[in-house]
C-alpha cells in the first residue's frame, strides 16, 4: 500500500494561481509607456525606461508562457489524479461487491 497523498484542490488552487499570475504578466506593459520627458524629468531616465521597457517585454513574454505551461501541467496533475482516484473506488467499489457476490454464492451451494 503506498503512503503518497496528493491534494487535488490544493494543485488545481496552484493551477489557478498560476494562471492568475500569467494573466497579470501578460497584461503589464512598459511602465513609462507614454509619458515623456516632462513626466518623466530628464531624456536620461526616459531612455532607460523604453530600455528597460524594450527587454521587460522580451523577458515577459517568455515568463508568461512558461506561467502557462506551469499552468496546464499543473492543471492536468490534477485531473489525472482525480480520474485515476475515481477508477480505483469504482473498482474497489466492484471487487467488493462480486467478493460480497462469490461469498453469497458459495455459502447457498453448501
Amino acid at each position: 500500500m503506498s503512503d503518497q497523498q496528493a491534494d487535488i484542490d490544493r494543485i488545481r488552487e496552484c493551477s489557478r494561481a498560476l494562471t492568475g499570475i500569467r494573466d497579470t504578466f501578460a497584461d503589464r506593459a512598459n511602465p513609462a509607456e507614454g509619458y515623456g520627458v516632462g513626466e518623466i524629468g530628464s531624456q536620461k531616465l526616459l531612455d532607460a525606461f523604453e530600455k528597460f521597457g524594450s527587454n521587460w517585454k522580451i523577458h515577459r513574454g517568455k515568463l508568461t508562457e512558461e506561467l502557462e505551461k506551469l499552468a496546464g501541467i499543473t492543471k492536468t496533475a490534477a485531473d489525472s489524479y482525480d480520474k485515476l482516484d475515481h477508477e480505483l473506488a469504482e473498482a474497489l467499489r466492484k471487487a467488493d461487491k462480486d467478493g460480497k457476490q462469490a461469498k453469497g454464492t458459495k455459502g447457498a451451494k453448501q
